[in-house]
């Protein structure tokens, strides 16, 4: 009888949660340390520069780009362009728009309550990331410098992954190297790689989520999935691991 309930409990837990768990974590659940998370699709419910492009007009070129063979680092100097002119504060307004992740306020009201250290690290434009760690009370946020003069777009961006340091999955060059901002942290901090928790969605994030002591994969495809140790749609599993 007990097992009954017992398995019961256990299959409720995982379709209020919907997440699986692909590595053995448990012997390290409460000693996680750090918390980074991907921006657009994990905090987010949206993609920034995408909806930049619907509704500043230029989302057939943005995808053009999206969709080519050339290396993603490329990509993200080509769509800055496509800002070039634009007003950052008007660009600002639209992006506060694009509404939160459901519970996201709540999850990172309790790692910070534990004091556990939270970063936002993205492969969009450092200053709607800052404004972003800001209403949320996030301790870090890193991404690439969209370039403004006056408050007006140049065109131009300053990649944070300044020394094209490739992935050591996919051995692509992206505009941020997420693992090593992660390797920073953990080197500033003075603690272990194992004690950190990743999240997020995208093949950016895969290194990222491999070198983390556990990555979760957050409404990802299953590229992104199978080099993640946790695999959900709800962002309150991070919850279950701290």
């Amino acid at each position: 009888m007990f097992i009954i309930l017992l398995c019961h409990a256990e299959k409720k837990l995982l379709k209020n949660l919907t997440f699986q768990i692909k590595r053995k974590v448990v012997d390290r659940m409460g000693k996680f340390k750090i918390v980074i998370f991907d921006m657009d699709g994990t905090l987010l419910n949206g993609r920034t520069i995408l909806i930049f492009s619907e509704i500043k007009g230029f989302k057939d070129d943005l995808l053009r780009v999206i969709n080519s063979n050339i290396k993603p680092y490329k990509k993200t100097i080509e769509i800055a362009k496509f800002l070039e002119g634009l007003d950052g504060k008007e660009l600002l307004e639209i992006f506060r728009k694009i509404p939160l992740q459901k519970d996201v306020k709540k999850v990172i009201k309790k790692l910070n309550k534990k004091d556990i250290i939270t970063a936002i690290v993205s492969d969009s434009y450092q200053f709607v990331a800052d404004d972003l760690r800001r209403r949320l009370g996030i301790d870090y946020a890193f991404a690439n410098n969209l370039i403004m003069e006056n408050g007006i777009i140049t065109g131009e961006v300053i990649l944070h992954n300044t020394s094209l340091t490739e992935g050591f999955i996919d051995h692509q060059i992206y505009s941020i190297c997420k693992s090593c901002v992660l390797e920073k942290l953990c080197i500033e901090y003075g603690i272990s790689e194992n004690e950190t928790i990743a999240v997020g969605d995208g093949k950016v994030d895969i290194c990222m989520l491999e070198r983390a002591g556990l990555g979760i994969a957050f409404n990802a495809p299953e590229i992104v999935q199978k080099h993640a140790d946790v695999v959900t749609d709800n962002i309150n599993a991070i919850l279950s691991y701290i």
